[in-house]
């Protein structure tokens, strides 16, 4: 057995209705990097750099748990994405002006973190957290 990793990237595919307004707010206001851009007759998609990737994965009733210390009741689907910012207490209110809607301002989590939680382009429900020291 190697000991090289048998995957090499997660890469999260959004199919997004209004494609330029979500490009414009994961690229232009979240601040996600752009690695490529390609376009055929038949669409478009562009690549953004989320820095790294991990898989979380939880069970029904974690999941009911994360969902109460972030908003107070369960509002995620299957799936929620989850960014790490510096900051989600800015990062919070730059991505409410950029029409993402705030389902729970930033809150303490018993595992040290400033979460928040939005309703996002693309039909995307986000998780904006920062590591806290103290």
């Amino acid at each position: 057995m190697s000991d090289e990793p048998a995957v090499r990237e997660l890469r999260l595919v959004v199919t997004a209705v209004d494609y330029d307004a979500a490009l414009h707010f994961y690229r232009d206001v979240l601040g996600l990097t752009e690695r490529g851009a390609f376009a055929s007759a038949d669409g478009r998609v562009t690549i953004l750099d989320a820095g790294r990737a991990t898989l979380e994965l939880t069970d029904p009733n974690h999941a009911a748990f994360i969902d109460d210390v972030e908003v107070g009741r369960r509002v995620a689907g299957h799936v929620r994405v989850a960014f790490q910012v510096d900051d989600s207490v800015a990062t919070t209110s730059k991505l409410a002006a950029a029409g993402a809607q705030v389902i729970a301002e930033p809150t303490r989590t018993p595992w040290n973190s400033l979460n928040s939680r939005l309703d996002a382009p693309g039909d995307l429900q986000l998780t904006l957290f920062t590591e806290l020291d103290d």
